[in-house]
């Protein structure tokens, strides 16, 4: 067992910003928000709760603080010219009007053609195209070294989760993951495959998942997190 000072500092680790704890007398509910201007994140809890708790709490909100946390740096809109990470790789987008429309990924540029107006969506339907030929792959990978199937996979953009896998056995991931690094996104990967097998992240999930994604598994969530923002404002012009 950790001691409760060891166990905050590890806690407080997790979050990609800095966070106070404030207990509120009267409160009946913990209450988390996120302050721009000073840029840390406010948890506000009842007097009885301890502050482990509190912080064990807020990190289960890690998608609403990462989202919180994107719309509070400048946007990054797919515009020629721009630096974009496709596997993580720092890639230029170039638009060469007499070229064909299509986007093609050379030598670290994504070139397109025909208009400019289209230009952005073009980029974007190329990219979730990308996401979901490399993420269909890796989760039939998984899911067989798992010993299940899944019904389906689909990309979307849900703004604050990554991924999710249903009842059914449906997965859903974020075209995003396609701009990450290629162990954050086969870690998204791996944990919603693992949930085919259990639907909550007990420890035999928790066991499964690791095994599935092999050695590296804490680095490649702590990477999410750090690139998890960044991500989330690509494309994105508010």
């Amino acid at each position: 067992m950790w001691s409760s000072a060891r166990s905050e500092a590890a806690l407080l680790a997790e979050f990609p910003a800095p966070i106070e704890i404030k207990p509120v007398r009267g409160a009946r509910r913990l209450r988390l928000r996120y302050d721009e201007i000073r840029g840390i994140l406010k948890l506000t809890c009842p007097t009885r709760t301890s502050r482990r708790t509190a912080l064990k709490w807020a990190l289960d909100q890690r998608d609403w603080i990462e989202c919180q946390l994107a719309r509070a740096e400048p946007c990054e809109p797919f515009e020629p010219g721009a630096l974009i990470p496709i596997d993580g790789r720092e890639t230029r987008l170039v638009w060469a009007e007499g070229e064909s429309r299509a986007p093609r990924l050379t030598d670290g540029e994504l070139r397109s053609g025909g208009p400019r107006d289209g230009f952005e969506r073009r980029v974007t339907t190329w990219l979730k195209r990308r996401a979901l030929d490399t993420m269909s792959i890796e989760v039939a990978e998984f899911a067989a070294a798992a010993g299940v199937t899944s019904t389906g996979v689909t990309v979307g953009d849900a703004g604050s989760r990554w991924g999710s896998c249903s009842s059914d056995g449906r997965i859903r991931l974020s075209w995003r993951l396609i701009l990450a690094p290629t162990e954050v996104r086969r870690h998204v990967v791996s944990h919603e495959v693992a949930h085919l097998v259990h639907l909550n992240h007990g420890p035999q999930f928790k066991a499964l998942e690791a095994r599935l994604f092999g050695e590296g598994l804490a680095e490649a969530k702590s990477a999410l997190r750090a690139v998890g923002p960044r991500l989330r404002r690509l494309g994105r012009r508010r």
